[in-house]
């Protein structure tokens, strides 16, 4: 049956004006600043797939393949559609003319989208929020939050289960098309919130959304979430929500039509890989630690509002949300796919905030106190070990997990890090020391302590995890065996691997496979990569001059081949190569 915007309205939410205080702007913007701008400056593109979609962006601007077919070493980009690279490629052309380092210029519209998707998700929780349906009652006396502020609290509890989400810790800071996938799609979840209060902008933003995830990579995603647009305004008594409906098919025949032009063109457009998860196990144990904290205040919220469950206010995220856990199942478990259903799970956590109880909203509070601060204490004991060697055996760790590693010491990296530890610690204070009333006190802790071991992570330890992730130091050790200006050529690389090559130490790449016909004429060394402890084969016409673990033994390895000077060896036949 279709809700009616008529019919009576029963909400679980008590809430009084005590309880909707403003979390401080200069407060909510500072912790957005230290979750986004950590990791934006002074690294290297990590592994694996950082540094892959960097390498077709750098290419894109260095002018090495075409904006229609970013490739590197002649290896076409396989996903991740052409917008991203269009996007990372064209800032740092732009920024390359005033001397920007093109990693940070590849980086900078990523945290900017990082950014963009926060605000969408308070905007989208606001506009949620401000709907009758999800308005608390009346109360007999009176006292009961006004609408405004009452949406402005829950907003506020949006970003920050957002910000506490741990799934987007990492992949929220990479250069990937995921991004700006989860961008498109935290659009089209703005769109269907804001039909009621801004119909204009909403009609905009979906019509934006659903081809930004088309062209970058997620086109059936893209169908799937238009097709929840369309069930969300199919059912609604609204006349807005109704004429919605047309400007959502309108995207979607957009979107469709771009991805399938891509296709039709050679490039990455419907792409099915398809891949259900073999073990229920590990995807479940995904789904608990990538989601956490939303998913079981998402799940507290379906409850208490089940009698809402149409409602926009909830039906909107649950949906979106399904969206994204079904797609990654169908993909085998695939955590970035799993991107997607983070944004509806905070704002669907945020409205299960007026129906807290105050036990497990404690529960939260002394968990996020007790985590957090081991794993700040455990980073700053690590710290000390990397520069005093005390303790000694946490120091003989680390030096085997990062062979070769100096320790360097940064005094701006230490004030940031102190800085943040003593704002945390205040924090742990004022959530302890005293009886909050504000909806979104449950989930500061949580979102604090995310960002407070992010920046630690980015100041800390970003040397060592610079150098265990990055490729510098395994191209450290081919610079005796590679002479430079010669064409290197490795077959099955992977793209990360090739982008080093060009990138940290300009050799020339080649990473198609050889052929009998240009082997001798192409390649001056051959590099394959192995598995970790697998033997170097013999190749056929060429000759084992070395092999490198990337990091430690247990890494995986590659092998350098100079070409044999042997003239029977050099004229044999092209060697069937090992899969990478």
């Amino acid at each position: 049956m279709k809700p009616s915007a008529s019919s009576p309205v029963v909400t679980p939410a008590l809430v009084t004006q005590k309880a909707v205080q403003r979390l401080p702007r200069w407060a909510l913007w500072l912790l957005c600043a230290a979750y986004v701008l950590p990791g934006l400056f002074g690294r290297d593109p990590w592994k694996t797939q950082d540094i892959a979609s960097f390498g077709h962006m750098w290419s894109l601007a260095q002018g090495q393949s075409s904006w229609w077919h970013p490739s590197v070493g002649g290896v076409l980009a396989e996903t991740g559609g052409i917008l991203p690279y269009w996007l990372g490629g064209a800032t740092i052309s732009l920024l390359g003319h005033v001397g920007v380092d093109p990693a940070f210029a590849a980086r900078l519209p990523f945290a900017l989208l990082l950014a963009a998707i926060l605000a969408l998700v308070w905007y989208t929780t606001y506009e949620l929020a401000m709907t009758d349906a999800a308005q608390p009652v009346p109360l007999a006396f009176g006292g009961e939050a006004q609408p405004r502020d009452y949406a402005r609290a829950m907003a506020d509890g949006g970003l920050l289960a957002l910000i506490a989400s741990l799934g987007l810790l990492q992949l929220g800071h990479e250069t990937t098309p995921e991004l700006l996938q989860l961008t498109g799609s935290s659009l089209v979840l703005f769109g269907l919130a804001a039909v009621q209060r801004q119909p204009r902008i909403a009609r905009a933003v979906t019509v934006l959304g659903l081809p930004v995830m088309a062209l970058s990579g997620s086109p059936t995603v893209a169908m799937l979430l238009g097709v929840v647009a369309l069930i969300v305004c199919q059912r609604s008594a609204q006349d807005d929500m109704r004429i919605h409906l047309r400007w959502v098919l309108g995207a979607m025949v957009l979107a469709a039509g771009l991805a399938t032009a891509l296709k039709g063109a050679g490039l990455s457009g419907w792409v099915w890989r398809l891949s259900w998860a073999s073990q229920p196990s590990e995807a479940l144990k995904l789904l608990v630690w990538f989601t956490w904290p939303t998913l079981p205040l998402a799940g507290l919220t379906i409850w208490h509002w089940r009698r809402q469950i149409w409602r926009r206010h909830i039906a909107v995220p649950l949906l979106a949300a399904l969206v994204g856990v079904a797609a990654s199942l169908a993909m085998g478990g695939n955590e970035r796919a799993l991107l997607a259903a983070l944004p509806p799970l905070a704002v669907l956590a945020a409205f299960a905030l007026p129906i807290l109880q105050r036990s497990l909203g404690a529960a939260i509070d002394w968990f996020s106190v007790f985590f957090f601060s081991v794993v700040a204490a455990f980073m700053w004991l690590g710290y000390v070990a990397m520069h005093l060697g005390v303790p000694a055996n946490l120091s003989l760790k680390v030096a085997r997990t990062v062979p070769g590693y100096l320790p360097h010491f940064s005094a701006l990296a230490l004030i940031l890090a102190l800085t943040a530890t003593l704002v945390w610690l205040s924090l742990v204070r004022w959530r302890t020391a005293r009886h909050a009333h504000a909806l979104w006190k449950s989930l500061v802790l949580p979102a604090g302590g995310v960002a407070l071991c992010w920046l630690l992570f980015m100041t800390l330890w970003l040397p060592p995890l610079d150098q265990a992730r990055s490729y510098r130091l395994l191209l450290s050790r081919l610079h005796q065996h590679v002479p430079k200006g010669q064409l290197v050529c490795a077959p099955g690389a992977p793209v990360g691997l090739l982008t080093a090559l060009e990138y940290f130490d300009g050799y020339r790449v080649d990473g198609r496979p050889l052929t009998a016909a240009d082997q001798d004429q192409r390649c001056g060394s051959l590099l394959l990569r192995l598995a970790a402890r697998e033997t170097a084969p013999s190749v056929a016409g060429w000759a084992h001059v070395a092999q490198f673990n990337q990091r430690s033994r247990n890494s995986e390895q590659v092998a350098i081949y100079r070409r044999a000077l042997t003239p029977s060896l050099s004229a044999s036949p092209a060697p069937a190569l090992p899969e990478p």
